[in-house]
């Protein structure tokens, strides 16, 4: 059995013992795109060095051939690269041939993948007409009960002979056909295996991957990806840094290409952010040959801002002669010393504190008492905050030789992408001082810059090195508009899960397996239920994104059966087929009765 401890891996077996430092990036200080073998998803390549590939998923019904073929050119015109479609049972599967051929008839050569869970006379299927079939470990052959038992050596090794019977013959298939298959973990839909011996951890994800790829390749079949996919930046974060760290450790020929994902990032500009901080910053580091941003919205809004993130990934750096000072693989705030700065506290376990100019302070003066969580807390410039390059060790010398404890940022105008720069100062600074983050080194000049790019940096900026554990405060400079950057500012802190202010949505994507209006039924969730600060909700479309997919939501909105809702606290279903109209009315009453609700306040100035 394999053990994760302060980012050494330990593998016990009898009374012998392994210990494997891991590492997922080369150079956390100079950017560097991780090795990948090449996959061949029809007449797509991804890996070895390939650009990333952009994804997306239609939401018809499969059953809806017309429909399904027209999402497809839809989705390929606005520059998705490969498309996938829900296959939720061999009936659903069968029809993927009339797709495939429509959307061919059409001169479209997209890649098409089936979408498959549970069911692998499905995947079978669905192997003889599209290019692709991503599985999921945690219910291609396990049927989950939330069983808590504990399995013997021996019974954990029966598990998986019955699960190479039933994966085996689609990887010979698809070795035969020249299909690809993505092996997609998630977080909230790990078997009960798995969860009894690693948890519900990005450990226990790995391990769910691997399983199923060692069965790949006792067949010699080499042609799939992985995927790590969670609701929770942070979590998805560790799993992929884990996930590339352990191919490492298995061999130079384990370097299969990574699928990045966010699943369940909501709608607007929080699955926006959500989805930036997590795909954002493992691109940042070099990780990732393909990705796709799941939005509560109309697949096609996925496009432009998957294709925006990619082009944002920063390159460049700097050669540091220095270790990095945190564990990247298990989150833990650095350790600073708290203190006070223009009467308000930060640093320690003190919040995330949200910084602004002088000049945005002004804008805001005559509405600061009538924002509620929502208002800036400290003036940079009155702040006392020390700005330094962070190659310049003898500035930093002089600042750690003080007596008390200092806030200190990097300078702007610095050569140096935003993520290591500020790591390199977080490795040099003396762990008692606190750090202030900045979106962007190069504040704009006063032009209005597009929106979208600058929510997608400052989201992969602050959200990366937030979810490294760095960071007391942030100061969003790259947008002018100073309501907008506030908000900005706090609405990345909520996605980053270092400062719950609002509450907080895990809504899934629209598919074909869908059972009710998500986009329409979200908003009306968020209009009841948007003042419950601190409550998460998981707004899902079935019951394939439900008890599983909802990870540590509160409580659940779920699609039972068509016009039919289920509710759920955590993961446990506590009233079923409740008829849609009524559903979002039931919701507030469960929420009621665990105690959890409040009345909502009056309004207060928006930002």
């Amino acid at each position: 059995m394999w053990a994760l401890r302060d980012g050494i891996f330990y593998r016990r077996k009898g009374f012998n013992q392994m210990a494997i430092e891991l590492r997922y990036c080369e150079d956390l200080f100079n950017y560097s795109r991780r090795e990948s073998r090449v996959v061949t998803v029809g007449k797509v390549k991804m890996g070895g060095g390939h650009p990333v590939v952009v994804q997306s998923m239609i939401t018809a019904d499969t059953r809806d051939t017309e429909a399904c073929v027209a999402e497809v050119l839809q989705l390929a015109e606005a520059g998705c690269e490969i498309v996938r479609i829900t296959a939720q049972t061999k009936r659903y599967a069968q029809n993927l041939e009339h797709i495939r051929d429509g959307v061919r008839a059409a001169g479209c050569e997209v890649p098409l993948v089936a979408d498959i869970h549970f069911k692998p006379d499905a995947a079978f299927e669905a192997a003889k007409w599209v290019e692709k079939v991503r599985v999921n470990p945690g219910n291609y052959a396990d049927k989950k009960k939330f069983e808590i038992r504990e399995y013997t050596d021996e019974q954990y090794e029966e598990e998986l002979g019955r699960i190479r019977e039933e994966f085996a013959p689609l990887v010979r298939l698809c070795k035969e056909l020249k299909r690809a298959i993505r092996i997609g973990t998630n977080h909230g839909s790990l078997s009960d295996r798995i969860m009894n011996r690693y948890g519900d951890t990005p450990l226990g994800m790995v391990e769910s991957a691997l399983e199923f790829a060692r069965i790949a390749r006792e067949e010699n079949f080499h042609n799939f990806v992985f995927s790590m996919k969670a609701s929770n930046p942070k979590v998805m974060i560790e799993a992929y840094r884990l996930l590339v760290a352990r191919l490492a450790a298995e061999g130079a020929d384990w370097n299969y290409p990574l699928h990045l994902g966010v699943t369940e990032a909501g709608d607007g500009e929080d699955g926006r952010i959500k989805s930036a901080i997590g795909i954002g910053s493992l691109l940042a580091d070099g990780i990732g040959d393909t990705i796709r941003v799941s939005l509560t919205e109309d697949a096609v809004h996925e496009v432009p801002v998957a294709q925006a993130l990619v082009a944002a990934i920063p390159t460049g750096g700097c050669e540091a002669k220095v270790r990095e000072s945190w564990n990247p693989f298990e989150y833990e705030r650095r350790k600073s010393d708290p203190q006070e700065r223009c009467g308000i506290r930060l640093g320690g376990t003190e919040l995330v504190r949200v910084f602004t100019s002088r000049r945005k302070w002004d804008a805001l003066a005559h509405k600061i008492e009538q924002m509620g969580d929502f208002k800036p807390e400290i003036v940079s410039e009155d702040s006392g905050v020390i700005a330094l390059d962070p190659r310049d060790d003898e500035a930093l010398a002089e600042v750690n030789q003080t007596r008390s404890s200092q806030l200190v940022t990097v300078l702007d105008g610095v050569d140096l992408p935003v993520i290591a720069a500020f790591r390199l100062l977080a490795a040099k600074l003396d762990v008692r001082h606190a750090v202030l983050l900045k979106d962007t080194l190069c504040p704009p000049d006063g032009v209005g810059a597009d929106f979208l790019p600058t929510l997608l940096r400052a989201s992969m900026n602050l959200g990366s090195l937030i979810c490294d554990g760095i960071g007391d405060a942030i100061l969003v400079q790259g947008e002018e508009a100073p309501g907008q950057s506030l908000r900005l500012s706090y609405n990345v802190l909520q996605a980053a899960g270092a400062r719950i202010f609002k509450t907080d949505y895990v809504a899934c994507p629209s598919c074909g397996r869908t059972l009710f209006n998500l986009q329409e039924t979200t908003q009306k969730i968020r209009e009841a239920t948007g003042h419950l600060k601190g409550v998460r909700i998981a707004v899902m479309g079935c019951i394939v994104n439900g008890p599983g997919e909802m990870a540590d939501a509160d409580f659940g909105y779920v699609g039972g059966a068509p016009g039919k809702i289920n509710l759920y606290v955590g993961k446990e279903a506590v009233k079923f087929n409740i008829p849609e109209g009524e559903a979002v009315g039931r919701l507030k009453d469960l929420i009621q009765e665990h105690g959890r609700w409040i009345d909502a306040p009056k309004a207060v100035a928006q930002v």
